[in-house]
């Protein structure tokens, strides 16, 4: 009589995983497809802090991490999986070793780069699942492009300020990110984590979600958020859903592009047009040299209340970017306006609402407050 093999994954460890093997409709099965499974995580920080440690203790067996940054003091209060020591080193290899301690059996690869058009297709052909922790929008279209032609599912999620949202893309199936948002916003209209701010449980939630949507896309089980988007308000304590199709005249994804240049985060090419822009935007020095010599000027702030309350320059009339439609009125268009905000993005999009309502000398400063601080007055806070 021949005898059956006795299961790794019970010979591991027959504890580790018997509360997940006990669900009713998950069992052995599921964790075998698990322990089988390669996922993508792209970003280290505060989706991927929860989502990483979340997947490594369910099992799944092999985790990459792509991303190119260091851990900061600043992400501490929300990137639970790095601690006070890690702080200089990058991310990758932070939530490795967390990754590590959490479950040696999972194996994870620090992949420590920035996703790109160019190494995407090469990263993503290697893994079952692809889970979009980014915080930027050309990154969140590459990985929803990239997932498309090669094919696999694609768990996303995104936060700001007080809420996030989260959502499954499968275009071999169904929706995808680009039937929710067939286009970016304007570049600098969405304020980031840094400029906006992040309530820390926001991205616990989210990615909680996240690992959530993975976890039944790699075991079948229960029903996937596919046409579906989530959204959840800290300050409520709400949930919302959201459904949506596929656009059925929507061109196929064959081929990867500029992601940059398609969110507006570049600078334009060199054209008459782009040329005689330059006289639209003034350097920190310029500028300083234009309120020592006492030349009339309104210096207009488009960052949030808090941002001003730890820096601002001299005498600046205060009115956030998402503000100035609604007292745009209330300005004067003959007047030699210079906007400004943390590192010239808001300010250039404010620009653009200014020159579109006939403000003829309204100029923004290039490099933000930030540049300010470097080049002209370190007393000026940096943050």
């Amino acid at each position: 009589m021949q005898s059956t093999p006795a299961d790794p994954i019970a010979l591991a460890d027959p504890n580790r995983y018997a509360r997940q093997i006990a669900l009713p409709g998950f069992g052995l099965a599921a964790q075998r497809s698990l322990a089988a499974t390669r996922v993508l995580v792209i970003g280290a920080g505060g989706l991927g802090s929860t989502v990483i440690p979340a997947l490594t203790a369910a099992g799944v067996g092999t985790i990459g991490i792509v991303d190119d940054d260091t851990v900061e003091l600043s992400n501490l209060h929300r990137q639970y999986i790095h601690g006070t020591a890690d702080v200089g080193i990058p991310k990758v290899v932070s939530a490795a070793n967390r990754a590590h301690a959490i479950n040696p059996a999972s194996k994870v690869i620090a992949i420590e780069t920035r996703l790109t058009a160019e190494n995407a297709l090469g990263i993503f052909a290697d893994y079952d699942l692809v889970l979009d922790g980014s915080d930027n929008f050309p990154t969140r279209y590459l990985a929803n492009d990239a997932a498309a032609i090669t094919g696999i599912p694609l768990v996303w999620g995104a936060v700001a300020q007080y809420a996030g949202q989260v959502g499954l893309a499968w275009a071999a199936k169904g929706p995808q990110y680009r039937d929710l948002f067939p286009t970016p916003p304007p570049a600098g209209s969405v304020l980031s984590c840094e400029q906006g701010g992040v309530f820390p449980t926001v991205v616990a939630v989210i990615g909680a979600l996240m690992a959530g949507e993975a976890l039944k896309v790699l075991t079948g089980s229960g029903t996937p958020l596919l046409g579906r988007v989530t959204t959840f308000d800290a300050l409520t304590g709400a949930f919302r859903e959201l459904a949506y199709e596929s656009d059925p005249t929507a061109s196929s994804i064959t081929e990867l592009i500029d992601y940059d240049a398609f969110c507006g985060v570049v600078p334009r090419a060199s054209t008459p047009e782009s040329e005689s822009a330059m006289s639209d935007t003034i350097s920190p020095s310029d500028l300083a040299a234009s309120i020592e010599r006492g030349d009339d000027i309104v210096l207009l702030d488009v960052r949030e209340p808090w941002e001003a309350e730890i820096a601002s320059l001299p005498d600046s009339l205060l009115v956030p970017l998402g503000s100035l439609e609604s007292v745009i009125d209330k300005l004067d268009p003959s007047e030699n306006f210079v906007v400004y905000c943390h590192h010239g993005m808001r300010s250039e999009s404010a620009l653009r609402v200014l020159q579109q309502r006939g403000f003829e000398h309204a100029r923004h400063l290039t490099g933000g407050i930030d540049a300010w601080s470097r080049d002209v007055d370190g007393d000026v806070a940096r943050y």
